[in-house]
């Protein structure tokens, strides 16, 4: 993981409260496995499932904000205490305005992580926007930080631990697995 150092971008990482996620291609690697009976199922990261859980102790709400309806989705967000998610979002931009209305919150105290074009104007929006490593190229120039992890392959946890190091909460973090 690189470290952030411009001073701008730390003082912006410093004011996050909530972090807004995509799903496919972001806590995935963007690959849906159909059986034959129709069901979908996908893989994800448990480096990345700690990292969000880790972030919401220490009072980082998490929402998931996605393009795509799956099941799937509902039992991940489930298993990791995860209340809001939004599915079959087409215009993230509208979902986003209501989010901040509903906690007050503004655009610079979010933080989104993305991969495609769709996901670029919230990329733009926020006050620390993010790119998987292997987001399409259009969404890498839009972001603030690009992972050195792909999506589902711990982009998450990456950033994760940036928010946390970057609000000096990393030594809580540490205390609590007794590892500093």
């Amino acid at each position: 993981m690189k470290k952030v150092t411009d001073e701008r971008l730390l003082g912006r990482i410093r004011g996050i409260k909530l972090l807004i996620l995509d799903v496919d291609g972001v806590l995935t690697d963007g690959r849906i496995i159909l059986d034959d009976a129709g069901l979908e199922s996908k893989q994800f990261d448990v480096r990345d499932g700690h990292g969000l859980k880790m972030l919401m102790r220490c009072g980082i709400d998490v929402i998931l904000l996605t393009g795509r309806k799956s099941r799937v989705v509902d039992h991940r967000a489930a298993d990791l205490e995860i209340t809001e998610v939004h599915q079959g979002i087409w215009d993230k931009r509208q979902v986003f305005d209501e989010i901040l209305k509903g906690r007050k919150l503004t655009p610079e105290q979010t933080a989104y992580v993305g991969d495609d074009v769709v996901d670029i104007p919230l990329i733009k929006r926020v006050g620390f926007g993010v790119a998987v490593a292997d987001a399409c190229p259009e969404a890498i120039e839009a972001a603030d930080y690009v992972t050195d992890h792909s999506g589902g392959r711990g982009a998450v946890r990456e950033v994760c631990e940036v928010i946390l190091k970057a609000q000096d909460r990393w030594g809580e973090v540490a205390a609590r697995y007794e590892f500093a």
